[in-house]
């Protein structure tokens, strides 16, 4: 068992460090430290030929211009704080809000099945979702049965409505259904209500459906 210089185990205490153990930084120069140089300067300064008034002015011009620099950047990196703590605070309000990530695309890989889901605001009595291509032609329909509002996961084979299985790339989806009432109602791919907020290693986090995406990609909330 390893003992440090105060007979503890140190695998549990650590190593003991005296004062003379801490290098103190001198790698730069603080206000201080510019001040003190200053002073010694004029201590030490030839009777015969004095430094002159303006190398002085210089010299305090110069310690102003990094106090100045210093507070500037203490300044900065507080607000910085504050403009962080602001974001993730406005993030948390925004809990029960409707999120858009700007796109109702989603992809087809070639030989697989393409799942999404899509939110409905209010109750299904029947409908239909859609798959569209770039063109904005329908090329496939799945059903949407009656059901409460709410997120609901569909999965498309890629094939249209012949059987035909179509090209791999992006297609765009949207649904048209009829709520309880009986009034026509359209919902899309890529608008979710905000479920909760995550955050890890400085990213902000939303839950859309079933999974978290950055609040970067979030374009609207609502």
């Amino acid at each position: 068992m390893a003992i440090n210089a105060l007979g503890q185990d140190s695998s549990i205490y650590g190593d003991y460090q005296t004062s003379a153990d801490v290098v103190e930084d001198k790698t730069s120069l603080s206000n201080d430290d510019f001040m003190t140089l200053l002073l010694v300067e004029l201590q030490n300064q030839d009777p015969t030929e004095p430094t002159d008034t303006e190398s002085i002015l210089t010299q305090t011009s110069q310690l102003a211009t990094l106090e100045s620099t210093d507070n500037t950047n203490k300044a900065l990196e507080d607000l910085a704080a504050s403009m962080a703590a602001s974001s993730d605070f406005s993030a948390i309000s925004a809990i029960g809000k409707t999120a858009d990530l700007g796109s109702n695309a989603i992809t087809l890989t070639d030989g697989e099945d393409s799942t999404f889901e899509i939110y409905f605001p209010t109750d299904i009595a029947s409908g239909n979702v859609e798959i569209l291509d770039s063109s904005g032609n329908v090329i496939s329909s799945l059903p949407a049965e009656s059901g409460d509002s709410g997120v609901y996961t569909y999965t498309w084979d890629g094939k249209d409505m012949a059987g035909n299985a179509v090209d791999e790339g992006i297609y765009y989806v949207t649904a048209s259904y009829a709520d309880a009432a009986g009034e026509s109602q359209t919902a899309r791919v890529g608008t979710y209500p905000i479920e909760s907020v995550r955050f890890d290693a400085g990213e902000t986090y939303v839950k859309l459906g079933s999974g978290y995406v950055p609040l970067s990609n979030v374009t609207e909330i609502y």
